[in-house]
Formats: C-alpha cells, structure tokens, sequence
C-alpha cells in the first residue's frame, strides 16, 4: 500500500510567513521519503472539520506548482478539483501545465463539489447537485478530447468550446483521473465511464465491498475494466511515537488492503506538519508498504 502525503490545514506556527518554508520542506520530506503523492484541498475558506472558514486555506493548483519546482518523484494532484472552480477547458491546461513542468508527475483529481459557503461568499455559481454533476460529466469528456489529437470543438448542455486546443499535450499522455467520492449512482458512474481512480472515506471494510461491488457494475454497464480503477482512501494517521497506535493502524490499513486498497492519504494535522510528515515517512510508509 502506498501512502500520500494531503495538505488539508495551513493554519501552522509561525502564521503567514511560515507557511511557504513549511510547505517547500514538507513537500521535499515526503519526496525523499518515499510517498507515492502530495495533495492539496480544493477550495478557497477552510471547511468545518478542520476548523473555521477564517483559517489559512490556499489555492490548491498554486501550491501543487511550488511543489513541483521542488520535488523530482512525487505524484502531484488536488484531493479533489472541484468541477465548478474553474471552467474545464481551463482546468485541462492548468493539469497540462503542472504535468509538463512536473516532468509527467500530474493527476487530476475531480468532484462534483460541495461547499456552498465559498461559492456564496466569493459569487461563484453553484448550481443544484444534478446540475454539477452533468457539468462533472461534460468536463471530464472535455478533459478527455483535449489530452487527445482532437482539437474540434465541444458541444455540450452546460459547455461550448470552440477549439480544443491544447498545446503542448501533457508529458504521460493524460494524466490519469480519480473520482472523490461515493455516491451509488453518479459518482460511481462517471468513475467507471472516466476514471483511473477512486477516493473514498474509510467507511468499514463491509461497506467497500459493497461500493466495490456497484463500481463493477457500472464498470460492466460502461464497457471498462473495474480492475484498471485504483481504490484509494483517506485516514487519520496515527501518532507515530506509540507503537500500539502505529501496530493497530497498519492492521486496519491491511484489511483494506486486502480489499484491493493500494494507496492512503494522510494528512499531518499538527501545528508544525513538517515533524508529523518525516515520522510518517520514516515509520508507517515502509510498513504500508509491505501490505498488499
């Protein structure tokens, strides 16, 4: 099992100033350490769960672009792109652009967004969840058509682009996709018709295999193989420094594992992440990976 390194809280000692030293030397941490991805949130206030809107909360593409010009391995995406933040045909350059400076290192991940709040706040259109989800649908395939030879137009219910041109094309082809979430009918959907990859929550063993199940269903409906789509999942990491804590996580994380899981994401919640990322890199990301 691999294990990412996810940004999710920017609210560290040292307040504003601290914030770009802190992410430079978390992202060469976990670069050198041997994660499999660095991630950052989507969204422009920070959300409930991790604290008040008014904490530090930055824009995700910017801070995957810093990270770029200082990592050399680590995969780079948002955990996840949220499909009404920008306009699709933008959003495939700006995933290009981070996959050619990256050296082939982007992936896009994508949503059909939640967080209203923000939306409302900085005048941002947010339509119903049927309506995202259309837009979802229509911004993957645009994506699609612009990491390919075709640069006609597209002619959608929500989109129409013109000429979808794309110059240069990314390095690895099309960076691959993954879906958050776990809704039954859509989201599993759109994930078997375009993704390489889903995200979900650690939400019992009982209840993957039951998610799993409906994605090959979808995946049997839309013509795709369900074993090409990587389980992926987010959790809260131990503290490190117990040994009882580290040994009971890796047995959870195992039995995920043995459900076809082969990455987990990990955010470092702490007021400094720069000691929490090296424990993980140093302690769980070698025992992760010998699960699978």
């Amino acid at each position: 099992m691999k294990t990412a390194c996810s940004l999710a809280n920017f609210t560290w000692e040292g307040g504003t100033a601290a914030i770009g030293p802190k992410i430079a030397e978390v992202a060469q941490i976990a670069d050198e350490a041997g994660f499999s991805s660095l991630t950052a949130m989507d969204h422009w206030f920070q959300i409930e769960i991790a604290g008040p809107p008014e904490n530090a909360m930055l824009e995700g593409y910017s801070v995957l672009a810093f990270a770029a010009g200082l990592t050399k391995r680590i995969n780079l995406q948002l955990l996840v792109t949220g499909v009404t933040y920008r306009h699709p045909g933008l959003l495939a350059k700006t995933v290009t652009t981070l996959d050619v400076l990256s050296g082939g290192r982007a992936t896009l991940g994508i949503g059909a967004a939640w967080f209203e709040e923000e939306h409302v706040a900085l005048g941002v259109p947010y339509p119903s969840t049927a309506e995202r989800f259309e837009r979802l649908d229509e911004t993957l395939a645009i994506y699609d058509q612009m990491c390919s030879d075709d640069e006609g137009p597209f002619e959608g219910k929500h989109y129409q682009l013109a000429r979808t041109l794309n110059s240069p094309q990314p390095l690895s082809g099309r960076p691959p996709v993954m879906i958050g979430g776990m809704g039954p009918n859509k989201t599993l959907r759109l994930a078997a018709r375009y993704a390489q990859a889903v995200n979900w929550f650690p939400i019992g063993t009982g209840a993957f295999q039951g998610l799993k199940a409906t994605l090959a269903k979808h995946c049997e409906t839309e013509g795709t193989d369900v074993d090409s789509i990587r389980l992926t999942m987010m959790a809260m990491h131990p503290d490190c420094s117990d040994p009882t804590a580290v040994d009971e996580f890796v047995a959870q994380m195992a039995e995920y594992a043995a459900l076809g899981v082969d990455e987990v994401f990990l955010s470092p919640s702490t007021a400094d992440p720069v000691p929490t990322v090296h424990a993980i890199g140093e302690i769980l990301v070698p025992r992760l990976a010998e699960l699978g």
